[in-house]
């Protein structure tokens, strides 16, 4: 009697077939609407300017030129224009972001020399997703891992003041020289600052039960990501991001709107132009006790620009409110002790007015 051969269905094969063309038509679909998302994205803000002119002196009737009118232009202007280019913006830093999680950054940075260390820590700070309630995990996760307090030092500095979204709308509003001046003098100071904080040898100042902690936590094993799991994320970033930060944002542009039609050019020229010695010095002070996003921060940059008031001394002001927030000191307050953070704040601090100063002095 033959042996029975064993019947084999091809129902499993048919149906991970049946499965995979089904994600090909759906990515096509997704992608032709995306592209055509993209260009009704493009229309409407081609658009923006003149419906701002026509809604502020010709539905309105205000008086061209005069203060309000133009104060008004300007919000109607740059609201949609902002919250449009921050939505795009979160959603494909968003896509990105998920190629560069926590996890792997800690990992990526665990045995690296320190001057290696902190250039590596400030590039991958641009990219890694944070924010100031993520500060103390971020900085025990790079402990267990035995990584340099200097090199923890320039990622904690860099994620936040070199902010991605920040980055690209600098470029997008103010030109891409001011964006990369921008970047090139957040990264040195996150580089310089993290390379002096290490060669200070400061362990001491960390807080005594983080100095317990241990390398050899469990393993982190990462779910692999389709497209689809990278456009969620990017649509996470942007019901995340855009949901917390859009009052801020829209209260900074209210400022710029004030600032742009009340503001005298010389008023602000007098006080934060280049022949005011000390303007880099107050702007820092100033900023310091603020809290805002970098997105919250961008158009009051583009009014103080406007009316006059010098690179340096405006780039100092951001850059103090992002990277030495009052908020952001308190928080951190839980892992370091203060001598840490006034060496910190002293250091980010000189690095923040030598910029101000310089830019000030070669533009």
């Amino acid at each position: 009697m033959e042996p029975i051969q064993p019947i084999v269905c091809d129902c499993q094969k048919n149906e991970s077939g049946q499965t995979s063309e089904i994600k090909k038509v759906n990515m096509g679909k997704a992608a032709i609407i995306g592209l055509l998302g993209l260009g009704l994205w493009y229309v409407i803000y081609k658009q923006l300017e003149p419906f701002s002119y026509f809604f502020a002196y010709s539905l309105l009737g205000l008086e061209k030129g005069s203060h309000f009118g133009d104060a008004v232009q300007f919000f109607v202007y740059d609201t949609p224009k902002v919250m449009m280019l921050l939505t795009l913006i979160v959603f494909v830093i968003g896509m990105i972001r998920s190629f560069f999680t926590q996890e792997r950054t800690r990992k990526y940075l665990a045995g690296k020399r320190e001057s290696a260390g902190n250039v590596i820590a400030s590039l991958l700070g641009i990219v890694t997703p944070f924010c100031s309630c993520s500060a103390v995990p971020l900085f025990l996760g790079f402990v267990q891992a035995g990584i340099p307090l200097g090199v923890t030092f320039s990622f904690l500095i860099a994620a936040p003041m070199v902010n991605e979204v920040a980055l690209i709308l600098l470029y997008g509003l103010l030109g891409w020289k001011v964006a990369a001046m921008y970047l090139g003098s957040g990264l040195l100071i996150a580089i310089t600052a993290g390379w002096i904080i290490g060669r200070f040898k400061l362990e001491h100042w960390i807080e005594d039960w983080v100095q317990e902690l241990r390398a050899g936590e469990a393993l982190v094993i990462e779910k692999k990501l389709t497209l689809a799991d990278r456009i969620e994320h990017g649509r996470e970033a942007v019901r995340d991001i855009v949901g917390k930060v859009w009052i801020y944002v829209v209260a900074g542009i209210g400022v710029g709107a004030l600032i742009h039609g009340y503001v005298p050019e010389d008023f602000m020229t007098s006080i934060m132009g280049k022949d005011a010695w000390w303007s880099v010095p107050a702007a820092v002070v100033v900023g310091i006790p603020m809290y805002s996003g970098a997105a919250g921060m961008i158009p009051i940059v583009e009014a103080l620009l406007g009316k006059g008031a010098a690179l340096g001394t405006v780039l100092a002001f951001m850059m103090s409110v992002i990277a030495l927030s009052l908020p952001e000191m308190v928080i951190l307050r839980k892992v370091l002790k203060p001598g840490l953070i006034a060496v910190f704040i002293a250091v980010v601090g000189t690095g923040i007015l030598f910029t101000g100063y310089l830019f000030n002095l070669v533009i």
